[in-house]
């Protein structure tokens, strides 16, 4: 089923309406339907906006160090490759990075996101491109989870990151 703005807008506008699950299931779609580079942008305006919160939950439940040789890899490539194996990520493109990243627990997926972020801050990572507009949908994603609690926003995040990469035992 493809999303446009129009049902996206609809998929969200009466989410709290009726259940905070309905929330949920809504941002994780709308999500799923979104660019790649909105996909990207979304989860980075997470990580920054609501960061300071997610951290505890992402750090401290996962074993980063095992996320760490990725994350070393990324930093030596240069800008266009990094974003390259993002984009890689995100799309589920069978790669070395993403099977290696598929293999990874739920909690150590997003505390590589996070770290991912605060990477990309420090400018070892390609940013987010200065004047990045993000669509519509985007905006209502990044827009619900704010008005999620911390549980849901964890729960949301963790569906997304969850589904990246490419879990190289899938058949």
């Amino acid at each position: 089923m493809t999303f446009t703005s129009d049902s996206a807008s609809t998929r969200f506008s009466g989410a709290f309406n009726y259940s905070t699950s309905d929330a949920i299931s809504s941002s994780i779609a709308v999500f799923k339907a979104l660019s790649v580079d909105d996909q990207l942008a979304v989860l980075w305006y997470a990580y920054t906006e609501m960061g300071r919160s997610i951290t505890p939950a992402a750090t401290g439940a996962a074993r980063l160090q095992l996320a760490q040789g990725l994350l070393n890899q990324i930093k030596q490539m240069s800008h266009s490759e990094q974003l390259e194996v993002m984009r890689d990520l995100a799309a589920q493109r069978n790669t070395p990075i993403s099977r290696s990243y598929g293999i990874l627990s739920i909690n150590t997926k997003l505390a590589f996101w996070y770290e991912l972020s605060e990477l990309m801050v420090k400018g070892f990572i390609i940013p987010v491109p200065a004047g990045y507009q993000l669509s519509r949908d985007g905006s209502q994603v990044l827009e619900t989870l704010k008005q999620l609690d911390f549980g849901q926003q964890i729960t949301v995040l963790r569906k997304v990151v969850a589904d990246m990469g490419v879990d190289p035992l899938a058949d």
